[in-house]
């Protein structure tokens, strides 16, 4: 698995690992019940601090794309690949729609006014 980081980019490190990991799910480099990479052996190859890792690892099992078994690391479950996607693409509707100055609570209400059944 490649994961790669951006020392010059304004978003964290662990979010990079974590947008890496979910790019290497929405591409089918990963599925069901693959194992990432150590924490110390990904820190390692990145040259950064592993609790840094583990913090990408923290996001990516809050978002429920991985679960962290003690013993085992960090394995991909089963809706990963899919749910990977849909994080990926409401992340990039937020940017989009922040960078055009839609305040918070406006994109809340479309998001909310496009959930509302059609008929």
């Amino acid at each position: 698995m490649l994961v790669t980081i951006d020392r010059s980019s304004p978003q964290s490190l662990a979010e990079q690992i974590a947008a890496s990991v979910r790019r290497n799910m929405t591409d089918g480099k990963l599925a069901r019940g693959d194992r990432l990479p150590p924490a110390r052996t990904l820190a390692r190859s990145l040259d950064i601090n592993m609790h840094t890792v583990l913090r990408g690892y923290q996001i990516l099992k809050d978002e429920r794309l991985i679960e962290l078994r003690p013993g085992r690391g960090a394995v991909v479950t089963a809706d990963a690949p899919s749910h990977a996607l849909v994080i990926e693409a409401c992340r990039h509707f937020i940017h989009l729609a922040q960078r055009t100055g839609i305040a918070d609570p406006d994109i809340l209400q479309l998001v909310t006014d496009h959930l509302r059944p059609t008929v």
